[in-house]
């Protein structure tokens, strides 16, 4: 049986071959693609202060939200909603953070990201209703919820949380002890070594546990699984999605405690749609999923340092992102085709 790093070479060369296309792009349009590649690297790797405070710090939510992504893909769950559960979950812990003035960090932070948590299920169970009562696929129903929940916190921070003096669309800060501590002198918080328990955590329960091996079967042969495993697939398939919503919404809650400590428009800048890019290349592989995520969490980090550097917009590197997409789903399409036609 091939290992995960053998797993590995097509996602690596797919993003090898992306990297290759960023270069030429910026060559052809008259940009030094050297000068910006170098400050990309620069500002994501170039320092252990850039590594720890941005490239990190922006791979934290990546990894927990795609850990997530991969938890609902394996049960046959596509969720393509975590943008959402994402904002529900920071809106939970900007209302929540704003209560536990006076409390212990003990007892307000676990409060807090529990809050944030539960936020991510709820903005899940309308999904799941939908596609278990009336049949709507989960993939429609889950990107409209992002849009809702966008506009949902427009509402909330200029509404029910704007701050005090109602003079910035955004919350009030949280307290104190509801901040996720920083690890060393760097912007890196708790947050991140959270993303790495839930990494290893996962990785347990997918290939260590029978409700792992359970949920692949569901996602992989529903029908089999029902009539030979007497696998319960909608439950299973709904457990799933539910848990990738309090995974994401848990998520919105480590921004809000270790980054931003406030809740505000565009906290954030896609890492529920990014965070699927993360997955794939992983191949859902949790352990991967936190190398995949700080690869990404330094083309987002270094995408600022090649706008101010090199002048190329920092947009730029979504082509990255984009073709990392398109190319695994060409890939995967391309192998499930030729093990179908394949002599037994």
């Amino acid at each position: 049986m091939a290992g995960p790093a053998q797993g590995l070479v097509v996602p690596v060369a797919v993003g090898a071959a992306a990297l290759l296309l960023l270069a030429l792009g910026l060559a052809a349009s008259g940009y030094d693609a050297g000068q910006a590649l170098a400050a990309l690297w620069q500002g994501a790797f170039g320092s252990w202060y850039a590594f720890t405070s941005a490239t990190l710090v922006r791979a934290t939510p990546l990894v927990i939200i795609a850990l997530g992504f991969a938890l609902a893909f394996r049960g046959g769950v596509l969720n393509i909603g975590a943008e959402g559960q994402f904002y529900a979950g920071a809106t939970a812990a900007a209302w929540a953070g704003a209560l536990v003035h006076g409390w212990p960090a003990v007892a307000a932070i676990p409060v807090v990201l529990g809050a944030a948590s539960i936020a991510g299920l709820l903005w899940a169970v309308v999904p799941v209703g939908l596609r278990f009562r009336y049949g709507v696929l989960e993939v429609i129903s889950t990107l409209l919820l992002n849009f809702v929940a966008e506009a949902l916190v427009s509402l909330m921070v200029q509404g029910p949380l704007q701050e005090p003096a109602r003079i910035y669309p955004q919350s009030a800060a949280i307290a104190e002890a509801a901040r996720l501590p920083l690890l060393g002198a760097t912007r890196l918080h708790l947050g991140f070594l959270f993303a790495l328990v839930l990494a290893l955590l996962a990785w347990y329960v997918f290939a260590r546990t029978l409700w792992g091996f359970r949920l692949l079967a569901a996602g992989s042969g529903p029908r089999a699984a029902a009539v030979s495993g007497r696998v319960p697939i909608a439950r299973m398939a709904a457990t799933a999605l539910l848990a990738s919503g309090a995974v994401a919404g848990f998520a919105g809650g480590v921004e809000v405690q270790g980054v931003s400590y406030a809740l505000y428009q565009n906290l954030s800048p896609g890492y529920g749609f990014t965070a699927i890019a993360v997955a794939l290349l992983a191949r859902l592989d949790p352990r991967w999923i936190v190398v995949t995520g700080v690869l990404f969490g330094g083309l987002e980090a270094g995408g600022g340092a090649m706008q101010r550097d090199a002048g190329v917009p920092a947009v730029t590197v979504y082509v990255v992102e984009a073709v990392v997409i398109i190319s695994l789903l060409l890939v995967d399409a391309r192998l499930r085709s030729s093990r179908a036609t394949a002599p037994i």
